[in-house]
């Protein structure tokens, strides 16, 4: 084997090195180290004498094998595999054998400039690992006349891999990536299997390729939708296929071509603005632009120590004010918001964010622009993905990035201070601007880019704020004062709305007013349907305050108290008389009213630097709910110890979260008659299960036999029975809990409870969703537990049912055979108000 091996340029253009490529897996190296070029010739030509091992089936991108086993990727262009061969003609075949210097394929530089992310075009080196490069060139290159670099043959090129240990592991997947297993793709695997002393393969069609060589991988030409074998041997088999299939059905589309546009709603009248219903609703105001804006950093700085310095002052406020908010946002019960902040906390200690800061200031940089070029990089990587959800957390990243370079050049802006009601218009809102705003003057927002799943979309739905994102540049176009119509149910925004079409506006907006005047006017009155069966109607709470905005809305009980917010972020774990005074408070405020109080639900997801759980590589099915105090009897006998010191004890009903088996019922229900008899207690609360799993469902009948009532939880029953993760934006649209298999457990929960004579509640967000309301009042559960706002609404939408017809047709819906034929039925049979 030759030792060494001169590459010549392929094309003629300037030289950059790939860090530079304006693209996260050329740029990162991931497919391999080399060079890059901007070509200004349009006949690629070959850098040495080889075989054309791999050509691919769009013609943008070739392999060539070199005499020393060199496998040498040519790549024209950025993303150029979505052109599909439009511009490209290939001059030779897979298989042929060339001399350097000869054409390979033939470009339209202009037919592809003009669809193409970028021209640039890459020579990688893709078994790298067993060469060095040496002799870069730089400049200005002559196709076929300029040395590019050379390559010199390491001693492990020839070695025989090592013997790996028995093991194996075989599987299946489904192709994702747009455009099949091309480079980048095919990179993304080979990287999910490198980590791994397993040998990995990836068969289709008769063929099998070490998915640890992307060109290998590519020769095997899978396209989009394709079904593959993975086969894993050695001692981290099972670990070594589950990355590889992950990887290979990941779904990722060009990070930096022209995004495909978001999915629209109904087609809208011309004139109109369209978009995506983030939050659904009716308003008319005047038009407020918040467009984004931040200062701008030097480049450079002569004190890498005095930048470092800066950074970690600027990044510790940052941290204390993102901790205040999450703070804030659980004192007022506001879960939504808490969540979002601690993400954002959870953002700005990412380890290879902090990383690649300070290498940027150990470069020269200043610490702002160190940062802001870190979290570029980190936008660059989450948009090549092609997860909407992940997407959507480039949002979150600019909005960190914003908040901190104005800490750091003490450009902060004061809150604004509205009069009158608004909608806010802006290319993208963050959090951070939606939050810091008066709730009561904010009538809407429209966007123009954003998405249903991003965080400031989920804000304004618990806001209750008419969101319309995705609106495109036409929704830049709006200017302050402006007075526009949005109508976000219907996905659209009148730029110009004249009178009539106000005042039809104004009256349907009125006519809700006055609706919901009315069910708020009866919402004290009990919810009793038409044939005279009463439902409770409950609600969804955190803490003090919300059970009295949950009074105020009419609310029969509490039916679930989340006590999460006593034990997160904090060093150490609330003492039985701080959380005895909140569990009191939200008795005291909801008086003659029972109270359901959960006991503490986290796991592996939420991490309490007191309560020591392993880390999990899947904590929705690892040490969560009861579980997790099981694991640690010391924090749950201090929670029981609270809760039993509470008064009176009658009115106090006890939630066991993630209960599957009667054993750990009995185990609770054994410790609680134990600490109550050492307090000397004569009253003992209700004890009741959470139905979250498929498995307490199943055995409702035992659970009900111990336990005072059963507790539905749809959220979590819904992901563990449909086996899909309910983070996971790609499901979203299927992850609907009126799927008959969720009807059918609910169904087997109300008969297994009733043998015993026990009763049966949703705590879950199914018990919110007005459609669903007549099937679980037919299936026969007779308590709701819906979020304080959603009380009037709710009990309404009970009294004008007939209960013996939602029974027969709850029956009959669970012989449907999916959840959009139930919620088409039961859109039918009981039509919005």
């Amino acid at each position: 084997m030759n030792p060494s091996l001169q590459l010549m340029a392929p094309f003629s253009g300037p030289l950059l090195p790939l860090p530079q490529v304006p693209d996260p897996v050329f740029a990162g190296l991931m497919m391999g180290d080399g060079l890059a070029i901007e070509p200004l010739s349009s006949t690629l030509l070959a850098p040495c004498d080889g075989v054309i091992s791999q050509l691919a089936r769009t013609h943008h991108a070739l392999t060539l094998t070199a005499a020393n086993g060199a496998e040498i990727l040519l790549h024209v262009g950025i993303d150029t595999v979505q052109l599909a061969g439009a511009g490209f003609t290939a001059l030779v075949a897979q298989g042929d054998r060339v001399r350097q210097g000869q054409p390979l394929i033939e470009v339209d530089l202009d037919a592809v400039a003009r669809r193409a992310a970028s021209l640039i075009s890459m020579l990688v080196i893709a078994n790298g690992e067993h060469y060095q490069l040496a002799e870069r060139a730089s400049g200005l290159a002559q196709a076929g006349q300029t040395p590019l670099l050379r390559l010199h043959a390491l001693p492990a090129a020839s070695s025989s891999p090592a013997s790996t240990p028995a093991g194996e592991s075989r599987g299946h997947a489904t192709v994702r990536h747009a455009g099949g297993l091309h480079a980048r793709p095919a990179a993304l695997v080979q990287n999910a299997a490198r980590p791994f002393a397993a040998q990995v393969q990836v068969a289709f069609k008769g063929q099998r390729a070490n998915a640890k060589s992307m060109v290998a991988l590519m020769t095997l030409g899978v396209a989009e939708q394709d079904d593959v074998e993975v086969l894993a041997q050695g001692s981290d088999a099972p670990a070594a296929a589950a990355a590889v299939i992950a990887a290979l059905q990941t779904r990722s589309q060009g990070g930096h071509a022209p995004a495909s546009p978001v999915a629209q709603p109904a087609a809208v009248a011309a004139g109109l603005l369209s978009g995506v219903c983030a939050a659904p609703g009716l308003a008319i105001a005047p038009v407020l632009r918040l467009d984004m804006s931040e200062p701008e950093p030097l480049q450079w700085a002569e004190d890498a120590q005095r930048e470092t310095h800066l950074l970690q002052q600027a990044l510790q406020q940052l941290r204390g004010r993102l901790s205040q908010s999450v703070n804030d946002a659980q004192r007022r019960g506001a879960l939504t918001q808490s969540e979002i902040f601690s993400a954002h906390l959870a953002l700005l200690d990412d380890p290879e964010l902090l990383q690649a800061s300070q290498q940027g200031i150990a470069s020269g940089h200043s610490a702002g622009f160190a940062f802001r070029q870190a979290i570029s990089t980190q936008c660059q990587l989450l948009a090549a993905l092609g997860n909407p959800l992940l997407a959507e957390r480039i949002a979150d990243l600019r909005d960190l990035q914003r908040q901190l370079l104005q800490i750091l050049l003490g450009e902060e802006k004061q809150a604004l201070q509205l009069s009158a009601p608004v909608i806010l218009v802006s290319e993208d809102l963050a959090p951070s601007q939606l939050a810091s705003l008066p709730q009561d003057k904010v009538a809407g927002m429209l966007t123009a880019a954003g998405g249903a799943t991003a965080h400031v979309a989920i804000l304004a739905r618990a806001l209750g704020i008419p969101a319309l994102v995705a609106c495109g540049p036409a929704a830049l176009q709006l200017h302050s004062g402006q007075q526009v119509l949005l109508d976000a149910s219907q996905g659209c925004c009148h730029p110009a709305p004249d009178e009539r079409t106000l005042s039809e506006a104004a009256t349907r907006i009125a006519a809700l007013a006055q609706r919901r005047q009315h069910m708020q006017a009866c919402a004290n009155a009990a919810a009793v349907t038409l044939d005279g069966v009463s439902i409770e109607v409950a609600v969804n709470i955190a803490n003090a305050d919300e059970a009295r905005d949950g009074l105020r809305h009419g609310a029969d009980s509490v039916g679930l108290t989340r006590t999460e917010f006593l034990f997160i972020d904090r060093q150490q774990a609330p003492d039985a008389a701080e959380q005895q005074q909140a569990y009191q408070a939200v008795l005291d405020a909801m008086p003659e009213r029972p109270v359901i109080i959960r006991t503490l639900d986290v796991g592996g997801d939420k991490e309490l630097p007191y309560l020591q759980l392993p880390a999990e590589e899947n904590p929705a099915l690892g040490l969560r709910g009861i579980r997790s105090g099981f694991a640690d009897p010391a924090l749950l006998d201090l929670q029981l110890n609270a809760l039993l010191s509470v008064q009176p004890q009658s009115r106090l009903r006890i939630l066991l979260p993630m209960i599957s088996e009667v054993d750990e019922l009995l185990r609770v229900r054994q410790r609680l008659e134990l600490l109550a008899g050492q307090l000397g207690l004569s009253e003992r609360p209700q004890l009741g299960v959470m139905i979250e799993v498929p498995a307490a469902a199943l055995l409702a009948d035992q659970l009900a036999r111990h336990a005072d009532f059963l507790s539905i939880g749809t959220n979590d029953l819904t992901q563990y029975t449909l086996a899909m993760d309910r983070c996971n934006a790609t499901l979203a649209s299927r992850m609907d809990a009126l799927h008959p298999a969720l009807l059918r457990l609910i169904a087997m929960t109300v008969a297994g409870a009733r043998q015993h004579g026990k009763w049966v509640g949703v705590c879950g967000a199914l018990a919110s969703d007005p459609v669903a309301v007549p099937v679980l009042v037919g299936l026969g559960v007779s308590e709701l537990s819906v979020s304080p706002g959603l009380v009037p609404e709710i009990k309404s939408r009970i009294r004008g049912l007939d209960y013996a017809e939602c029974q027969r047709e709850a029956s009959a819906m669970q012989r449907l055979t999916a959840a959009s034929e139930v919620r088409q039925r039961a859109q039918h049979c009981w039509p919005a108000a």
